[in-house]
C-alpha cells in the first residue's frame, strides 16, 4: 500500500476516537441534526477501521510465514505450510487493498440516491431495439441481485421486440459506506455496442448495433420543485402498451417539456395522471441537473482526460460481443469472458474494476494535491 494511503488511513483511526469522544457528549443528543451527521460518519469509519485492522493483521501474518520460511529451510514440511500461508495472505493483502482505495475515494453526495436510467436504441434498427430490451433485462436482474427495486416510467416498445426507449427508476439502501444505485451505477452512461447475429438474419453475418445509457441521480424535492411553473408545458395524452382496458379509457400518462431548455420528460406506468407527473417532473429535474453536471464536466474533461470519461452518451465505452462471449469495456481494458452471465444480471466484477479505476485516479488527485 502507498504510504499516502496508509498515512491517510491513520488519520481515519484518529478521527475515529473523535467520533468516539463526541458521541460521548452529554450535550451532542441535543442537536439531532449534528447527531445524525456524527453518527453517520462513526459507522462509515468504524467500517474503514475494520478493513485495516485486517489489512495490517494480515501483513504481519505474512511477516511471520516470510520469517518461517527462512527458519525452515531443512524441514520441507514446514516450509510448505508456509509457503501456502505466505500466498494466501498476499492475496487477501491484495483483495483488503482494493477494498480500501474503494473506501477511501470522496464520496459524491448523489452516490447513495436512487438513480433514473435511460436506455435508448441507436443505430441498428430492430436489432438495436432488441439489445436495449437487453439491457433492460440486465440493470433489472442486477438490480434483484442487489434487491434493489426497479420501476419502469415510460417505454416505447420496438416493433419486433425490445425497445426504442426505456426509463427505469432504480433505488435501495447504500451499502455500508453509502454508495447506493446511482454510485454503482453511474459509470454505465455511454455507448453500447453489440456484435452478433441477429434473429432476422438469415445468412449467418454478423451485426454491428448500438444503444445509448444515460444514468442520473435522482434529484431530492428540495431540487425537483425549484423549477419554475411558468416554464412548464404539461401535455396528457392515453399511455400504450401493457395495462388492460383502463389504460386507453383516460388520459393518464403525461409529457412534461421544460421550454428554456427543450428537454422533455414522460410518464405512463400509473393509472393516476397525478402520479404520472410527479414522476416525469423528478425525470425532467433530473435531465436538467445532469444537462448542467455534464457541461461542467466536458470544461473539466478539457483541462484533464479521466480514464473513466465524461459519461456522455456519445463516448463509446463498451462493446458485447456474442460470438466470442466477450464484454470489453474499452475504458479501463477491461475485457471478461462471460458475456452469457452478465447478461443475466451479472454485472459485479464490471462495477468494481470501474469503482476501482475511478477511485485511483482520484486517489493519485489527492496525493498530487497533497505534495504541493
Amino acid at each position: 500500500m502507498k504510504p499516502f494511503l496508509r498515512h491517510t488511513l491513520d488519520r481515519q483511526l484518529l478521527r475515529l476516537h473523535e467520533l468516539d469522544a463526541l458521541l460521548s457528549a452529554s450535550d451532542v443528543v441535543s442537536d439531532l441534526a449534528r447527531f445524525r451527521a456524527l453518527t453517520r460518519e462513526h459507522a462509515e469509519t468504524s467500517v474503514l477501521a475494520a478493513q485495516y485492522s485486517q489489512l495490517t493483521s494480515r501483513e504481519a501474518d505474512l511477516a511471520s510465514a516470510e520469517s518461517m520460511l527462512l527458519e525452515a529451510k531443512a524441514d520441507p514440511e514446514m516450509a510448505g505450510m508456509a509457503e501456502e500461508e505466505i500466498a494466501a495472505a498476499k492475496a487477501d493483502i491484495a483483495k483488503l487493498d482494493e477494498v480500501l482505495q474503494l473506501m477511501l475515494i470522496p464520496k459524491d453526495p448523489d452516490d447513495a440516491r436512487a438513480a433514473f436510467i435511460e436506455i435508448r436504441a441507436g443505430t441498428g434498427g430492430d436489432e438495436s431495439a432488441l439489445f436495449a430490451g437487453d439491457l433492460f433485462r440486465l440493470y433489472t436482474r442486477f438490480a434483484e441481485r442487489n434487491r434493489w427495486q426497479v420501476e419502469v416510467i415510460s417505454e416505447s416498445p420496438g416493433e419486433l421486440g425490445g425497445y426504442k426507449e426505456v426509463v427505469l427508476r432504480i433505488d435501495g439502501p447504500p451499502d455500508a459506506m453509502g454508495v447506493g444505485v446511482y454510485g454503482k451505477l453511474r459509470f454505465e452512461s455511454g455507448g453500447h455496442r453489440v456484435q452478433r447475429v441477429p434473429a432476422t438474419e438469415t445468412q449467418g453475418r454478423i451485426h454491428t448495433s448500438a444503444c445509448t445509457v444515460a444514468v442520473l441521480p435522482e434529484p431530492d424535492e428540495a431540487v425537483a420543485i425549484q423549477i419554475n411553473p411558468a416554464d412548464l408545458r404539461i401535455d396528457t395524452y392515453r399511455a400504450s402498451g401493457a395495462g388492460g382496458q383502463h389504460i386507453n379509457k383516460t388520459d393518464s400518462a403525461v409529457r412534461i417539456t421544460h421550454i428554456p431548455t427543450g428537454i422533455v420528460a414522460e410518464c405512463q406506468d400509473d393509472r393516476s395522471q397525478h402520479r404520472n407527473k410527479a414522476k416525469a417532473l423528478q425525470v425532467l429535474s433530473a435531465r436538467i441537473i445532469e444537462k448542467d453536471r455534464s457541461a461542467q464536466a466536458a470544461k473539466d474533461a478539457a483541462m484533464r482526460k479521466g480514464l473513466i470519461g465524461s459519461g456522455d452518451r456519445s463516448d463509446r465505452i463498451r462493446t458485447y460481443n456474442f460470438p466470442q462471449g466477450r464484454l470489453t469495456d474499452h475504458r479501463i481494458n477491461l475485457t471478461l469472458y462471460k458475456l452469457l452471465a452478465i447478461m443475466e444480471g451479472d454485472l459485479d466484477d464490471v462495477v468494481t474494476a470501474l469503482q476501482v479505476a475511478r477511485g485511483a485516479e482520484m486517489l493519485a488527485e489527492l496525493e498530487n494535491a497533497s505534495a504541493h
